[in-house]
């Protein structure tokens, strides 16, 4: 069927609200534009915007020759409860806010003429959702239409069935599905386009001699060109042979794989939900700058374009199905219509995955405590046998809080709508300290205890008890913060393959070293690989220069947890997450905020709050907690040359130095078992002049493409400035603004002005270039002007 673009001319207002609304281009995000405050119903879980419902309409018209022909729109994801309207009749609804689904349209046409279409979005039944969901068409729209000989939409199905490496060659199976009868023609192009393979047939056996594999190293792409009539489909592909079993654990085309993963939620910082292409490839190249070679999609199913770059660029995928199953976390969660929808929700998945070499494993779902129930354990088997009839290629997870799973069947943190409501009416009448329910008593618990209490809970027996039928019915056994359950399973379950499908960042290290020798230790999923907007405050650490002691409740925006944080910017982490998965040997170092005492709120979820950085002007004498990150036997720490202590790295690749603070250069050194140098990394005081940097992360811009320009405050050499605090404000000549902020958790201002205040010397903008010519970007502060052009071309040159 032919694919066409139907994003454009888009208008979108509140459910019932009168005008005649606003013009925008899909994907959109409705809830940016709303305002943050106390009423909001969704709260903290939110980032307490306020949220409504929305109707989307255009008028568009479909070509009389398509009137005996099919019809369909897709929709990547509407946030939730759509409604589409055809004339002002209803052609389809899907509850299920983070599914791609279709709407055949062409009983409700009139061809050859004007027609409307109208999208109803709800999203004021709040709460809903325990992260920030946004609202509205936040992912692409395509209509897709085809006269009498097409290939279906999904139509196409490849996968590697066979390869000799001793020969270089491999099978590949494509199966083209045709409307009518007839031999489809399929073409395979290599890497380079030329031509690999050729055939005439429904199912068509490939044999593709000097096969380039896909690995996360070596990410070749195939296409596999199929025409049937005037029809033409499309599909990349890479060859690549997954196997999982007891003895290899995950192995790609033949190599064994450790998963070095890391949890994403859905946004794109400052930008919303909107899944724009740009800024789902930025994510991914981010990731695997340092370090990981796998994500997981949390906890719902991941775009369309998030799947592509991971193609492009060899990032794994764990794509998850939902957050709860027919237990609510949240009044007006998806608990009401899961039971009805799964099998619809998990075919969709599937033919949104099937094609794709970076998709190795499906998530039922996220610490679902029905895993603990015969009613769950039984829903468990179900969806993992289900999945298999579909895709028999991949394995299937489920993430399962241990500890959780045992409170829950005592009483503790359950959920019910009395809870809730008793809730919200204690917090209106007096704003009094929460009673938590559900999900929000073990998060409030984990922040309070520690990370070390709940991996110690997941020990007790009767932990095993509450999900060893439930790992029973899954190929991989999801353990969120079980990672000291990991020995003592693998010896009582010799055949039970373990993931790490949420864990700590301190864990890093020991998982990887474990993993190294048991490779049935299959993988590790650090929650959060990058920050997010949602579940504010629950991983922060701020101080009171940036997150007053008395600020109001709804300035707190994303949770703090990400090792990247939600300007894309990696912190120190981050740094140690790339020598713990053994990205880099080390040594790197980070600093903690020298002027800074004390933290905002305990949280599990955040290792430190060191950085990168030596500058720290007025601290001089002051004590410095310094952290070295090295593969290494032993680090030591010189100031200015002088040695100021040596440490041994023990089953650790992290050492905490406590100095005096004291400008000049700072060096850590790295030693193996005898005395030799591994390796030596430097931080240097920024001298005293100071600018503010704009840094464009391309060179160029494609025409209406999104560019991301970093501001950063440095000295002249371009050392950054953290303790600068600066106000700045920023213009777009011939393209726009789309999003602008800081990485700070509380965050008053939001990313939807043209304004911002710095956080550690740091904030990003993001902006669409016009057609043609050179975008101009202009960043003012108290200071002055400074300003940078990037030429736009077109999108298919690089």
């Amino acid at each position: 069927m032919k694919k066409l673009d139907f994003n454009n001319d888009w208008y979108y207002k509140r459910l019932n609200e009168s005008g005649t609304g606003r013009k925008v281009t899909v994907p959109h995000d409705a809830m940016c534009a709303e305002r943050r405050s106390e009423q909001s119903r969704g709260q903290h879980n939110i980032g307490w915007f306020e949220s409504f419902d929305y109707v989307y309409w255009k008028h568009f018209s479909v070509p009389a020759e398509y009137e005996n022909g099919e019809v369909l729109l897709e929709f990547e994801g509407v946030y939730h409860n759509a409604e589409v309207y055809i004339n002002g009749k209803k052609a389809g609804y899907r509850p299920y806010g983070y599914t791609n689904f279709y709407v055949d349209i062409a009983p409700f046409l009139e061809f050859g003429q004007d027609n409307e279409i109208r999208v109803i979005a709800r999203n004021a039944d709040q709460p809903n959702s325990r992260w920030y969901t946004g609202s509205g068409i936040y992912r692409p729209v395509w209509m897709y239409v085809a006269e009498d000989m097409y290939i279906p939409v999904n139509g196409v199905k490849i996968r590697t069935t066979g390869y000799s490496r001793k020969e270089k060659t491999a099978r590949v199976e494509i199966k083209a599905a045709t409307s009518l009868p007839g031999e489809p023609e399929i073409t395979i192009l290599d890497p380079d386009g030329r031509v690999a393979a050729e055939g005439h047939h429904h199912i068509f056996q490939a044999e593709i001699s000097d096969a380039k594999l896909w690995n996360t190293e070596t990410p070749y792409l195939y296409t596999c060109v199929v025409k049937f009539g005037r029809d033409e489909v499309r599909e990349q592909f890479g060859i690549r042979m997954l196997r999982w079993d007891g003895q290899d654990g995950i192995t790609i085309n033949g190599e064994h794989v450790i998963l070095k993963g890391a949890c994403i939620h859905h946004d794109n910082g400052v930008l919303g939900a909107c899944a724009f292409p740009e800024a789902e490839e930025r994510k991914i190249r981010i990731l695997k700058e340092n370090g990981y070679n796998a994500i997981r999609s949390a906890h719902n199913p991941c775009s369309k374009a998030l799947l592509e770059a991971c193609d492009r660029l060899g990032m794994l995928v764990m794509d998850e199905y939902t957050d709860m199953w027919y237990i609510h976390k949240n009044e007006y969660d998806y608990a009401a219509y899961m039971q009805d929808w799964w099998k619809q929700d998990l075919k969709d998945m599937v033919e949104k995955d099937y094609n794709h070499p970076s998709v190795i494993m499906y998530s039922t779902g996220n610490e679902v405590a029905e895993t603990g129930q015969k009613k769950g354990i039984q829903l468990t088997g179900q969806m993992t046998r289900y999945l298999h009839s579909l895709d028999k290629g991949r394995p299937v997870t489920c993430g399962i809080n241990i500890f959780f799973n045992f409170l829950y069947s005592m009483g503790l943190g359950v959920y019910s709508d009395d809870k809730a409501r008793k809730e919200a009416e204690s917090a209106a009448a007096e704003k009094a300290r929460k009673k938590t329910v559900g999900s929000e008593f073990y998060n409030t618990m984990a922040g309070l205890l520690g990370d070390k209490a709940m991996k110690i809970g997941a020990t007790l027996h009767m932990c095993d008890v509450k999900t060893r039928d439930a790992y029973a019915n899954m190929d991989v056994a999801g353990y969120n913060y079980g990672i000291f359950r990991y020995r003592h399973d693998l010896k009582k379950y010799p055949e039970r393959l373990i993931l790490g499908s949420e864990t700590f960042c301190r864990d890093a290290y020991d998982f990887y070293e474990l993993a190294k020798r048991e490779p049935r230790i299959v993988g590790d999923f650090v929650w959060a690989g990058m920050d997010y907007i949602g579940e504010a405050g629950i991983g922060a650490w701020e101080y009171d220069d940036y997150a007053p002691a008395d600020g109001e409740s709804w300035g707190w925006l994303t949770a703090g947890s990400g090792r990247i944080n939600i300007l894309g910017f990696p912190n120190g982490e981050a740094a140690y997450t790339r020598v713990a998965l053994e990205k880099e040997k080390g040594p790197l170092i980070a600093v903690k905020p020298v002027y800074q005492r004390g933290k905002h709120s305990p949280s599990a979820w955040k290792m430190t709050d060191a950085m990168e950085s030596w500058t720290w002007p007025g601290c001089e004498g002051m004590k410095a907690a310094v952290e070295v990150y090295a593969r290494a036997s032993q680090v030591a720490l010189y100031i200015n040359g002088k040695c100021a202590g040596k440490k041994k790295l023990k089953k650790s690749c992290r050492a905490i130095f406590c100095v005096p603070y004291q400008k000049g250069k700072l060096t850590a050194v790295a030693y193996d078992e005898n005395g030799k140098i591994t390796g030596k990394h430097s931080l240097c005081t920024a001298a005293d002049d100071t600018k503010l940097s704009v840094l464009p992360e391309q060179e160029k811009i494609h025409a209406g493409g999104l560019g991301f320009i970093q501001l950063r405050y440095t000295d002249l050499k371009g050392i950054w400035k953290p303790m600068e605090k600066h106000h700045v404000k920023v213009t777009v000549e011939n393209g726009t603004l789309e999003g602008l902020g800081n990485a700070c958790s509380y965050n008053e201002d939001g990313y939807w002005k043209n304004n911002t205040k710095t956080y550690y010397g740091e904030a990003l903008a993001v902006i669409r270039a016009g057609q043609t010519g050179r975008v101009k970007v202009t960043v003012t502060d108290k200071n002055g002007e400074y300003s940078l052009e990037l030429p736009i071309v077109d999108k298919g040159r690089d």
